[in-house]
């Protein structure tokens, strides 16, 4: 690896970036062929079912591509999807070497691809910026490797740990910027989720709402075992393209089931565990439709129901330079919680991000192995 190597793998890392939340369940891949230290062709995959980076690239350099070099984010598919191999592509361009940030994780793919292009006399060199691509696609590796989506915890508190005051008042606890940060957010992952607390207190659109326009609106989850979201919330009524889906048990009413339906939301009733849904079921459910990263911005309940099953993968922390006091005023993560510190769940790689004067804490859940 040298630094040219990296100057044009960053070069494709940023192509793959301007796909973000939109390749669903695929990867987001960016590529660039180089010819005589001269780029020459560009591409990134821009959504499921359309043609890869490679080819895109490849197309650009057309004749220039014969003995150049291809630096791609992911390696290549060699395998027939919803498109056809790019290692086909690659050998029939007649490129030189291929230069990639990583093996990809799918199985059908997992050095397949290398082992083509080597057998067919490409030169190939893996690992550039290798840690950078798998934070990229960090979604998409959890969900091809497991079929589970990746859970994003995003909450926000005041400087004494509050998310609402005693009364139940939370809007708005952070300013302006790290409100627009958590629509970029949404933007970003496949679903919301929130509890029907949450839809009770404040009547909330979940939608994704971006200075610029242009913002793609996540499927909105209800956690909700009885059925008691009502049939004229926003969630349900607003005009989106995105589904409402209403996560229910099997003691739902079945009329308030009935009248949801009728209403226009997707119920999907999840066998009931301790105390209400069964998390990891329904997370099993949501994968199965491709639903592959869930941003969770639940109340004190819901955060800490996900924190005791094991199931955050990432924080978002949001941190207020306000006290709101209170001993029956709310904290982020509610449920029994733990009783020794030893059991605290650790957050590591830890990043820390201003918007406004709000502070974000961002890192990834150490998952308990047992």
């Amino acid at each position: 690896m040298n630094a040219g190597d990296q100057h044009y793998m960053q070069m494709a890392l940023e192509l793959a970036a301007r796909a973000m939340g939109r390749t669903t369940p695929n990867p987001m891949v960016g590529a660039v062929v180089v010819k005589d230290g001269h780029v020459v062709g560009r591409g990134y995959h821009a959504r499921a079912g359309t043609p890869h980076a490679e080819v895109h690239a490849l197309r650009e350099a057309g004749d220039l591509a014969g003995g150049a070099v291809l630096y791609v984010t992911l390696e290549p598919c060699c395998h027939h999807g919803r498109t056809g191999p790019c290692t086909d592509a690659i050998i029939k361009a007649q490129i030189g070497r291929v230069v990639l940030a990583m093996t990809d994780p799918n199985p059908l793919v997992a050095g397949k691809g290398i082992q083509k292009l080597t057998e067919a006399g490409v030169h190939v060199d893996c690992g550039v910026l290798e840690e950078d691509a798998r934070r990229l696609n960090e979604v998409f590796i959890k969900y091809i490797t497991t079929r589970l989506p990746y859970v994003v915890m995003k909450t926000a508190m005041s400087l004494d740990g509050k998310i609402a005051t005693a009364k139940g008042e939370s809007q708005w606890i952070t300013g302006n910027a790290a409100r627009e940060f958590v629509h970029r957010l949404r933007d970003r992952y496949d679903a919301i989720l929130v509890g029907v607390g949450t839809v009770l207190a404040d009547d909330p659109s979940l939608t994704t709402r971006l200075p610029e326009g242009g913002g793609k609106d996540p499927v909105r989850i209800i956690l909700d075992s009885k059925a008691r979201t009502p049939e004229t919330a926003r969630v349900i009524t607003q005009s989106s393209e995105a589904p409402t889906i209403i996560v229910t048990t099997p003691g739902a009413p079945p009329e308030r089931v009935r009248l949801l339906r009728e209403a226009g939301a997707r119920v999907l009733e999840v066998t009931g565990g301790e105390g209400g849904i069964d998390l990891g079921v329904l997370l099993h459910e949501l994968g199965r439709r491709e639903i592959t990263g869930v941003l969770v911005e639940g109340g004190a309940r819901v955060n800490g129901s996900f924190i005791t099953c094991n199931l955050v993968d990432k924080v978002n922390w949001f941190i207020a330079p306000k006290l709101i006091g209170g001993e029956s005023a709310p904290g982020p993560v509610g449920d029994p919680g733990i009783t020794a510190l030893q059991d605290a769940l650790p957050i590591k790689d830890i990043k820390l991000h201003r918007y406004g004067e709000d502070i974000c804490v961002e890192g990834y859940a150490v998952k308990r192995s047992d």
